[in-house]
């Protein structure tokens, strides 16, 4: 990755400005150089929504009923919602994909992994086995492997109950106290917040010594894990979205440690557990404007600044093209 960052840089300082002042664009633009291995002349975007049900919504643990799950991708499916609207926006073509929901939605746009009727309840066991597991990341790595051209990847996801299983996850693999990791999701009142809290330390206890994402994560959380392994061996950036897409991103780490070098973090989200979890990762989000939506709305605001990092690069005159004195600085 290294000769095609400092390809970039090169090009960055060539261009008519003093060096660096576009600032994080032009370091964004290098990283998306390094991360292709070449500088491309423009962006192809993929937007990937995985939805999924979470047995742990039992709990209490969510504002929302479950069934708005299959409501949300019905309203993907009809082209009504925020992710809808921003992809289209932003020029990516939108990829729906139903990991686990309750009940199925059948629908052409909807590509059907469904690896089962939603995961089982993480406060009393695993969230579900191995084998499944395996299943949801092989499907999230057949979906890249199909995509033929492609620079970038936006991950989202949709599920009722996913904050608490993104908590729950990034509590085990950070090895941190629940409360450092639970936030209000969609919307908890105290009360709720504090229910949230009490489910994920009981499904900590619960599955102690367990596979972090067959026992805590979702189906789209695995899913959405293995597109991320995917695009790491093709070399296609990953734009992560909120808290649970970036929660997806660290299980791919504890696959291949190597995997965030592949990832871009969109933004930042008022759940505390995401800031954390970037942390880990080593990752700067390019926004923080309070987004708690998901769906991966936060990856699609964010698009617009890549394409503009690499427009940058092909489209903005060089000193010597358009005759102006470079002061080398």
């Amino acid at each position: 990755m290294t000769a095609a960052f400092e390809e970039a840089r090169r090009a960055y300082d060539a261009k008519t400005k003093p060096r660096g002042s576009l600032g994080r664009l032009e370091e964004l633009g290098c990283r998306i150089a390094g991360i292709r291995g070449f500088l491309p002349q423009r962006l192809e975007a993929v937007v990937v929504v995985a939805a999924g049900d979470h047995g742990v919504a039992v709990e209490g643990v969510s504002a929302y009923p479950a069934e708005v799950t299959r409501q949300m991708v019905a309203n993907f499916a009809a082209g009504g919602a925020a992710i809808n609207v921003l992809a289209r926006r932003a020029g990516a073509r939108l990829i729906v994909v139903d990991a686990g929901v309750r009940e199925p939605f059948d629908h052409e746009l909807v590509r059907p992994v469904r690896i089962g009727p939603g995961t089982a309840n993480i406060a009393a066991g695993p969230a579900m086995s191995s084998a499944q597991a395996e299943r949801a990341v092989l499907a999230g790595r057949e979906l890249v492997d199909e995509l033929e051209v492609v620079d970038v990847v936006g991950i989202g996801e949709m599920g009722i109950g996913n904050t608490t299983s993104a908590s729950a996850l990034t509590a085990a693999i950070l090895g941190v106290d629940p409360e450092l990791v639970c936030g209000r999701g969609t919307g908890l009142d105290d009360e709720g917040l504090a229910r949230k809290i009490a489910t994920v330390r009981q499904a900590l206890a619960a599955n102690a010594g367990s596979d972090p994402l067959a026992a805590l994560g979702g189906f789209e959380i695995a899913f959405l894990a293995g597109v991320v392994l995917a695009c790491e061996q093709r070399r296609i950036a990953v734009l992560l979205d909120g808290f649970i897409t970036a929660a997806a991103g660290l299980a791919a780490t504890c696959v291949s440690p190597s995997a965030s070098a592949v990832m871009i973090a969109s933004h930042r989200s008022p759940e505390p557990g995401h800031a954390l979890v970037l942390e880990r990762l080593g990752l700067e989000p390019l926004l923080d404007l309070g987004l708690r939506l998901g769906e991966g709305s936060g990856a699609a605001l964010a698009l617009p600044l890549l394409h503009a990092s690499i427009a940058i690069l092909d489209e903005m005159a060089t000193f010597a093209d358009a005759g102006v004195t470079d002061a080398g600085r």
